[in-house]
C-alpha cells in the first residue's frame, strides 16, 4: 500500500488503547479529532477500540492476548496508547506487558519526540521565542538499560549486590543513527548531535562513537556533533536555539526528552512516536494515567492529539497532520487551554475546538485547490 497515493484507498486499520485513568479521556478527544480529519479529508483510516485496560486485567489476569503481536504486524496499520497505569496493580504488570511488548515485540526502535514550543508563553525559560526550541530527539527504543537484564545476589542482607547491565548492539545503535541523520536529510535540518556518557561508560559507548562516526562520514550535507549528556542537558536550558536533531541511547534518550518536555509547556502537550519504519508502528503521549484526574475533565489532550498528528503523517496523511498541529498551535495562542496551562477549558472542550478547528482547515483547503483550478 502507498497511503501518498489518493488512489490507494485501502483501509488503515488504527487500534486504539485507551488504556487506564486520564488515557480514556484524552484518547477520546484524540479519536475526536482524527474522525473529524478522516472525514474533512477524506482519509481511510478505520479506528477500532481495544479495551485493554486494568479493570480487564483484575477480571481475566490477561494482559497482551496471545497472538496480538502478530495480528498488529500483519493486519494493523497503527496502534495509538492513551495512558497506562493503575493503583490497583502496583507492580503495573499489565502496563509493562502491552507498552513495551508491542515495543520489543514489534521492534520499534525509535522513539521520535518531537519538541518543538507552540506557543512562547508556555517555556518556562526566559525572553525564548517559538522558534527557539524545535528539536527532534531520536531515542534508541529497543536496547540499553531497558533490556532488563541483571539480578540480585545475596538480596536483603548486608552484603547484597545489584547488577544491571546496559546491551548495546551495532545493528541497533547503528539503525538508529543512521534514522537521525535520514531524518535531517528529508526535513532540512543542518545538525545531528550524539550524545553519550563515554568518558565514564567506555565500551558500549565506544560503540556508540564508532557507529556515529561512520554513518556520519556517509551525510557530508549534514554536520555531525557529540555533547555528553549531562553538558547536554545544560545546554538545552541554557541555549535551546543551538539544538537541532540529537540522538541518543534509551535511558538518556528518556532523560532529555521530559526536560524537552517541560521546554514546550509540560508532558500535557508532548506527543511521541514509536517506529519502525514500513512496520506496524505505535503512538502514544508521554504523561502518566493520573488517575485522581480521571473523568474530571482537567486533563490535558494536547499531547494525545499532537500524537495523532505524528500518526497521520507517518501513515501518508502530511496536510491533515499539519492542520491538526496548527489547530493546536491556534488554540495555545489564543488560551483556550485546560487549566494545567492557565486556561479555563474541560478535556472535552478542548477536542471540540481542536476537532472544528481541523474542519474547518479542511474547508479552506477545498476553498483554495478551487480557486486555484
Amino acid at each position: 500500500m502507498n497511503p501518498t497515493d489518493p488512489r490507494d484507498r485501502r483501509p488503515q486499520r488504527i487500534a486504539m488503547l485507551p488504556g487506564d485513568g486520564i488515557g480514556k479521556d484524552v484518547t477520546a478527544e484524540a479519536v475526536k479529532v482524527i474522525e473529524t480529519a478522516a472525514e474533512a479529508f477524506g482519509l481511510p483510516l478505520v479506528l477500532e477500540h481495544l479495551a485493554w485496560d486494568a479493570d480487564r486485567y483484575l477480571a481475566t489476569g490477561e494482559t497482551l492476548p496471545a497472538g496480538a503481536l502478530e495480528d498488529f504486524r500483519d493486519n494493523w496499520s497503527a496502534v495509538f496508547i492513551g495512558a497506562y497505569g493503575d493503583p490497583r496493580v502496583p507492580d503495573m504488570k499489565h502496563a509493562a506487558d502491552i507498552l513495551l511488548g508491542i515495543r520489543f515485540g514489534l521492534d520499534l526502535y525509535i522513539n521520535l519526540r518531537p519538541i518543538k514550543l507552540l506557543d512562547a508563553r508556555l517555556c518556562p525559560l526566559k525572553e525564548r521565542r517559538d522558534v527557539d526550541v524545535d528539536i527532534v530527539v531520536f531515542r534508541e527504543n529497543t536496547e540499553g538499560a531497558y533490556v532488563n537484564i541483571g539480578g540480585n545476589f545475596k538480596r536483603g542482607t548486608a552484603d547484597e549486590i545489584a547488577v544491571q547491565d546496559e546491551i548495546h548492539t551495532r545493528k541497533g545503535v547503528e539503525r538508529i543513527v543512521r534514522a537521525a541523520f535520514e531524518y535531517a536529510v528529508a526535513h532540512g535540518r543542518r545538525e545531528v548531535l550524539m550524545s553519550d556518557k563515554s568518558n565514564v561508560m567506555r565500551y558500549g559507548h565506544d560503540l556508540w562513537q564508532r557507529c556515529f562516526r561512520e554513518v556520519a562520514a556517509e551525510y557530508p550535507q549534514i554536520e555531525a556533533r557529540h555533547m555528553f549528556v549531562d553538558a547536554l542537558a545544560m545546554q538545552m536550558v541554557l541555549h535551546p536555539e543551538k539544538l537541532d536533531v540529537i540522538v541518543t541511547n534509551n535511558m538518556f534518550g528518556d532523560i532529555i526528552t521530559d526536560l524537552g518536555a517541560a521546554l514546550q509547556g509540560g508532558l500535557g502537550v508532548a506527543a511521541s512516536a514509536n517506529l519502525h519504519p514500513g512496520r506496524t508502528s505505535m503512538f502514544e503521549p508521554v504523561h502518566g494515567s493520573a488517575p485522581k484526574y480521571a473523568g474530571t475533565g482537567r486533563a490535558n489532550p494536547v499531547g494525545a492529539v499532537l500524537s495523532s498528528a505524528l500518526m497521520l503523517d507517518t501513515l501518508g496523511h502530511a496536510e491533515a497532520a499539519r492542520s491538526i498541529e496548527e489547530a493546536v498551535a491556534d488554540s495555545l495562542r489564543q488560551g483556550q487551554t485546560t487549566p494545567d496551562l492557565g486556561g479555563s477549558l474541560t478535556t472535552s472542550q478542548v477536542g471540540d475546538l481542536l476537532a472544528a478547528a481541523v474542519a474547518r482547515a479542511s474547508q479552506a483547503t477545498a476553498v483554495t485547490r478551487r480557486a486555484g483550478r
